[in-house]
């Protein structure tokens, strides 16, 4: 399997990436890590209100402190398969991952407040979309770093 598919088996769940490259301490750990900062935080809850139309209950059963963890092991543990495999060997190519799992923490720590034309997405939409500039800033830092 190339890296890039490594990669999207760590978007659909991180540490399946890892498990695919061998590294299975890894993998567990991050499996792990996911699971605890997803019973913790409530975000399969969170999740259930959101695709529901429910923002203000979502945001009600959020729990911030565990939740903020979840993009860093999220984009590292991609990062890191798709690393694994061989992809990632160019200089900077850390940043299309850093750069949105800091946008998601930030669209995270904000989402309560920032409305877009009057609706507030809440605690899953609104990170979310803070991914997309993320990725595209990083994608940007890392062609303008490669060029200096």
């Amino acid at each position: 399997m190339n890296p890039k598919e490594k990669l999207l088996w760590s978007i659909a769940f991180p540490g399946f990436g890892q498990l695919l490259n061998g590294k299975y301490l890894k993998g567990f750990l991050f499996i792990l890590l996911e699971f605890i900062i997803n019973v913790q935080s409530n975000f399969n809850q969170i999740i259930f209100f959101s695709f529901n139309g429910e923002i203000n209950k979502a945001i009600e059963y959020t729990d911030y402190q565990w939740l903020m963890f979840y993009p860093c092991i999220y984009f590292f543990s991609m990062w890191d398969a798709y690393k694994d495999a061989g992809g990632a060997k160019e200089q900077y190519s850390y940043l299309p991952f850093v750069v949105p799992a800091f946008f998601v923490t930030i669209g995270l720590m904000y989402a309560e407040r920032v409305r877009l034309f009057g609706v507030c997405l809440g605690t899953v939409w609104f990170p979310m979309l803070c991914a997309i500039p993320g990725v595209v800033i990083g994608l940007l830092l890392r062609k303008i770093f490669r060029n200096v």
